[in-house]
């Protein structure tokens, strides 16, 4: 529990900084792009990460699952040798993709400048993730930290500022993504070679590298597909505006759930790999305990949290031309994204560690087809609401597959005590926010969520679930140095 508190505190500034990115995003994309050029953003970026995961995202999980191993066996030259020159020959197929979709969006220039940037991002992308998964792998929370968040600030600053100057439209947040990415890229691009000279990679490892990584990207593509495609349906069957509202709506819920998954599992996740390395399949499954308590104390509230507070939240957050039909998704796609942050940051883990990443792959084909069938289906009877609750339907059938299958390999627990503990604390804040006047906006927002989040926090530590008074403890000591003078030499 130690270690784990140690890199929850060490990833916060990473978190608070994609939280900041995230919301900002939201807050000020929807009212300066506007309601289509947003829409066109949103499928962009949806097209950046499909392209992406589709081609590139198999040698950054390789990377990240077997840099421990390479630091184990003396072998860490040869793994970033062999890492870097597997992301060179993915990023053919990758630069081939995007040059057939840039093609195929001939008809609406808004959207095909925006997807031209994607020829900067996909490679800097790659060889600054291949370094951040090595520095997660390897717990150098410190750089990790530093990299992460001084491309996503800059890059959102940057993008800012060319939407505030106008005539870029759908491209200004991807401009500025492009150039914080590509200058990140050099300098982690640099630490990758210092790395990996005199290495010498084997045939025997990259189809090794291979054999794990690709069923992962697979398996991500089919996640991506589940929360992804309706976009891509939700455009054809309504409209570009239509996507905004969706993808604003997933802006403010869904991203604030995942970020703090991803949190939890940045801290956790290295931790639960490492024991398994070290002590076997018994060891991470202990060790896995801390992780899903951990997601449980702050995804779970932090979703019901947005449910009861959508419509301040979307008033506040979401410009007016999208803001009507993004009140009416946010509870459900909060929902959603707790859901999805189990599915990619707990249960997933089963698959990862067992190596049976086509498994995962196979399991996940399953809701993948069942959404896109449900929004085929749905779209046109009952507009965006349709996308909606089959993204809720199949994140809820990908769980409890995953979580099933998932056993055979690897039994993560769930904790149900911590679990019932938390939804009372849950339940004690849905009162006290509903005492809440419903005055609207700012206020409201501010009033609604201090008052849930005081209430939340009395009640979980009282109740010592998922280790929270420990969390409370370790909290308070680090404020309190950081605050208590220091003695003088």
């Amino acid at each position: 529990m130690p270690k784990l508190l140690k890199h929850l505190f060490g990833y916060m500034p990473v978190n608070l900084v994609n939280g900041l990115v995230g919301f900002g995003s939201v807050f000020i994309f929807t009212r300066l792009l506007g309601g289509e050029a947003y829409g066109h953003y949103a499928l962009a970026l949806s097209t950046l990460h499909l392209i992406h995961t589709l081609t590139l995202t198999w040698c950054e999980a390789a990377g990240y699952r077997f840099t421990a191993q390479a630091e184990a066996e003396g072998k860490t030259t040869d793994h970033f040798s062999l890492s870097l020159r597997l992301a060179g020959v993915s990023l053919v197929p990758s630069l081939l993709v995007l040059a057939i979709v840039w093609f195929l969006l001939r008809g609406i220039p808004d959207l095909q400048g925006a997807v031209a940037w994607l020829l900067v991002l996909l490679p800097a992308s790659v060889i600054c993730n291949l370094a951040l998964e090595s520095h997660k792998a390897s717990q150098r929370v410190t750089r990790y930290s530093a990299v992460e968040v001084g491309r996503t600030l800059s890059g959102f600053v940057l993008g800012v500022g060319l939407a505030l100057m106008g005539g870029f439209g759908a491209s200004a947040p991807l401009i500025g993504m492009a150039v914080a990415f590509a200058i990140a890229a050099i300098s982690e691009g640099l630490w990758l070679w210092s790395q990996s000279r005199g290495g010498r990679p084997t045939t025997a490892s990259a189809k090794r590298y291979l054999a794990y990584g690709a069923p992962v990207a697979g398996a991500l593509v089919l996640d991506l597909l589940l929360s992804a495609s309706d976009r891509f349906l939700i455009a054809y069957f309504i409209n570009a505006e239509a996507v905004g509202a969706y993808a604003a709506g997933y802006g403010v819920a869904d991203k604030t759930i995942l970020m703090l998954c991803a949190w939890a599992a940045m801290a956790g996740a290295p931790l639960v790999l490492s024991a398994f390395e070290k002590d076997g399949k018994s060891a991470a499954e202990v060790a896995a305990i801390g992780l899903a308590r951990t997601i449980i104390l702050v995804a779970l509230p932090a979703a019901i949290g947005i449910m009861l507070t959508a419509r301040p939240l979307a008033e506040v957050m979401i410009g007016e031309d999208l803001r009507t039909q993004a009140i009416d998704i946010i509870p459900w796609i909060a929902a959603a994204g707790f859901l999805n942050g189990l599915l990619i940051h707990y249960f997933s883990e089963a698959f990862q560690l067992a190596k049976k990443t086509g498994e995962r792959a196979l399991i996940m084909l399953i809701p993948t087809i069942t959404n896109i069938g449900l929004n085929i289906v749905l779209l046109p009877q009952l507009g965006l609401m349709g996308a909606v609750y089959a993204t809720v339907g199949c994140y809820a059938l990908a769980v409890v597959l995953l979580a099933g299958f998932g056993r055979r390999h690897i039994r993560l627990p769930i904790p149900l005590v911590d679990l019932v503990k938390v939804l009372v604390a849950c339940l004690a804040m849905a009162g006290a926010v509903s005492l809440v006047p419903d005055w609207g906006g700012f206020i409201e927002l501010v009033l609604k969520a201090g008052v849930g989040a005081v209430v939340y926090a009395a009640v979980v530590v009282s109740l010592d679930a998922a280790d929270a008074r420990q969390y409370a403890r370790d909290f308070a000591g680090k404020v309190g140095n950081r605050l208590r003078p220091q003695p003088e030499n």
